[in-house]
């Protein structure tokens, strides 16, 4: 009997559904398009008076020439977490220039719930297809509109409208900036900028391996540039407060072989910041660079390494050019090839339009930027060009210490603590030795070698330069000693020369005495 009823009702409701699949047939077929547009309108109208949600669309495309809605990607990558936990139904999807190889989103007329400060809501992904068929550069958009719909309880306008709406925005773009694919730019010469597809910047996929906690530095001083960076990236607000750009210049210096590359690659590492390579030597004029800097995005780091080398921008401008003339006097025909050859080779970029680049009115363009100097000797560097409000930051990359030669040991030899530990603190307190000939003398060059070879090489290393380094010392000072004796000699010299023109002119006065 009740398999009997439930056979009826299902009866019936096939009935039903096939009856509303017609009159809607009907309605498509035999309507006009105006009448049809008509009723759903009102119909629609009706039908939210009786409900009590509301619905936003959010549209894949907007405007005349088919841009992709920011607001439609951000939402897409905010979802993608609660899609793929929650969704039945997924779509895969590549995305360019992403660390993920895959994206997963919502397919079309899937829905997920989120929840925001207590507050539920519904997400839809929904599509509307094409009426016609027809051709399009956009195969996304020929192939129909997605959208996507946010509901959610009318009570809770004022809530989605002004606050949850913004944090779905922010938080997918976020998301977007830590899964993007980190870039490495390098300037391409001017003229190369012009022309099909001619770009200002070229880029590589950045994938250097280091990071703050293979870099081998005092564990105090790390903290320190950390805690520093950190304040940087999350001060917007406080930028805008004191009405400053939002940028920060730091300065590394030190001996060659110090890290200062390998520091540059963590500090994108630790932001997730782009790098710019700034080769200076390329840029022809003030005009350039200042393009070059427009066309550089936020969230990015300007970098020129080996500043003392790329221009003639140090404290010595005034001297070197001094010399340039007297030598230019003396020979008029290789002043000529060198002027000829200087016009064709040389940079016209100035130390003014270095500072403006720096930290002039083009300089607040896109915030969010590190600019970082390179150098192996900062006392060669025009003041102006390093004060602080230019380079806010100097970092001293020195010699190896014994807390960095712990980060090295653990990083070649995967050792924490040895009986040698203590031999090669006392020899890197005694002797300079960069990180990188320590790292050097670390790795290990065959199958062979094990933890006790790679440090006994290193101590064996540390001797030779300890050795070398005393030797030098003497030398030094036996060179030093010589120069003291000549320069005794040669006073002494002189000494002797004047007495002799003294006693020549009292002779030759006594003379003339005698005779007068």
């Amino acid at each position: 009997m009740m398999t009997m009823m439930m056979g009826e009702k299902w009866a019936q409701l096939g009935s039903v559904i096939g009856s509303i699949m017609f009159a809607w047939a009907m309605f498509n077929q035999y309507f006009p398009q105006q009448l049809r547009d008509f009723i759903l309108k009102y119909g629609q109208k009706f039908v939210g008076f009786l409900s009590p949600n509301i619905h936003i669309t959010f549209h894949e495309f907007s405007g005349e020439y088919f841009k992709r809605s920011e607001a439609y990607a951000a939402i897409q990558t905010y979802l993608s977490d609660k899609s793929s936990m929650k969704a039945k139904n997924l779509k895969a999807e590549v995305v360019k220039d992403s660390s993920q190889s895959v994206i997963l989103s919502m397919a079309e007329n899937e829905e997920v719930t989120d929840e925001f400060e207590g507050v539920k809501l519904l997400w839809a992904s929904m599509k509307h297809a094409p009426r016609t068929q027809s051709f399009s550069w956009y195969p996304e958009a020929a192939d129909g509109k997605r959208y996507y719909k946010l509901t959610f309880h009318k009570s809770k306008r004022e809530f989605v409208t002004r606050t949850y709406i913004h944090h779905v925005l922010q938080e997918g773009k976020e998301i977007t900036v830590r899964n993007r694919q980190r870039k490495l730019y390098t300037n391409n010469p001017s003229q190369n900028w012009h022309g099909y597809q001619a770009r200002k910047w070229s880029h590589v996929a950045f994938e250097h391996p280091s990071t703050f906690d293979t870099l081998a530095m005092e564990s105090k001083k790390k903290e320190e540039i950390k805690n520093d960076l950190t304040k940087f990236s999350q001060g917007k607000e406080y930028y805008k407060k004191i009405g400053k750009a939002w940028k920060r210049g730091y300065l590394l210096y030190g001996p060659p072989g110090t890290g200062k590359s390998s520091m540059i690659a963590a500090m994108a590492d630790f932001l997730k910041y782009d790098i710019y390579d700034l080769e200076l030597t390329t840029v022809k004029d003030n005009t350039e660079l200042r393009k070059l800097l427009i066309e550089t995005t936020s969230k990015s780091i300007i970098v020129i390494e080996d500043i003392d080398c790329s221009l003639d921008l140090t404290g010595q401008r005034k001297k070197k050019k001094k010399e340039v003339e007297e030598e230019e006097t003396k020979d008029p025909v290789s002043k000529m090839a060198k002027e000829e050859e200087e016009e064709s080779n040389s940079t016209k970029v100035t130390l003014s339009g270095l500072l403006n680049f720096i930290d002039g009115i083009w300089s607040a363009t896109g915030g969010e930027r590190l600019i970082i100097f390179t150098t192996n000797h900062v006392e060669k560097l025009d003041p102006a060009l390093i004060r602080r409000g230019r380079m806010d930051k100097h970092i001293e990359l020195s010699y190896c210490c014994f807390q960095a030669f712990k980060v090295l040991a653990k990083n070649y030899l995967d050792v924490d603590s040895h009986q040698l530990f203590e031999t090669i603190g006392h020899l890197l307190e005694e002797t300079n030795m960069t990180p990188a000939d320590v790292a050097e003398n670390l790795m290990p060059k065959s199958l062979t070698e094990d933890a006790d070879t790679c440090l006994k090489n290193l101590i064996e290393a540390l001797e030779t330069a300890k050795e070398e380094a005393r030797k030098k010392a003497e030398e030094d000072m036996r060179l030093k000693v010589e120069k003291e004796e000549k320069e005794k000699q040669q006073v002494a010299q002189e000494d002797v020369k004047v007495d002799e023109s003294l006693a020549k002119e009292v002779k030759e006065n006594c003379v003339e005495v005698v005779k007068g």
